[in-house]
């Protein structure tokens, strides 16, 4: 992915941060939370002293703790013949090649491939496909190329059905992706 990228990093006191994932991860930011962020950066440090200070530290952490993790990454299976089926489905993202079709030569029979996206990826090929197909086009909308565009490159030749589909995966349309700052 390419492009303009904007950051801004707040740092919490660990009383502060109960409920946040243990690891680093993505988090969407809604509206409300880009404007706390950006009234903490006006502010400059908060005191604890400070009345004021301590409800914005208080409702951005709320914000933060309360915020779904965006789903920018996508696990791979680690059993060989699983991983070889994730691959050759990632060669063309715009073809609907069916899973039966996928598994020949992987060493495996459809039912074991099934089972083994669900045990290594935590779902099913298809929602795991739809995953990948979401990101995909996420990387080509931040590019620049259209919603219809994206859809097509990732094998919807219906805007409405690749709009839900993408709307189901993300949180939200691919028109408000980046205007909402990702899914809330």
């Amino acid at each position: 992915m390419t492009g303009v990228v904007r950051m801004r990093t707040v740092y919490l006191r660990p009383g502060l941060t109960g409920g946040l994932p243990e690891s680093c991860c993505v988090i969407g930011v809604t509206p409300l939370l880009r404007e706390l962020i950006l009234e903490t950066l006006r502010v400059g440090m908060l005191a604890d002293d400070i009345p004021e200070h301590a409800r914005l530290a208080a409702v951005l952490a709320d914000q933060i703790t309360h915020t779904r993790e965006a789903p920018l990454r996508i696990k791979l299976p680690t059993d060989a013949r699983a991983r070889a089926v994730a691959k050759s489905a990632q060669v063309d993202l715009s073809l609907a090649v069916p899973l039966s079709e996928l598994v020949r030569g992987s060493g495996a029979s459809l039912r074991t491939i099934e089972r083994l996206f669900v045990q290594e990826t935590g779902m099913t090929f298809g929602r795991w496909l739809q995953r990948v197909k979401a990101l995909h086009a996420l990387e080509r909308l931040a590019a620049g190329d259209s919603v219809t565009a994206a859809g097509l490159a990732v094998g919807y030749d219906s805007t409405s059905a690749f709009i839900a589909m993408f709307k189901r995966v993300l949180g939200t349309t691919p028109g408000h992706y980046f205007t909402d700052s990702g899914p809330s």
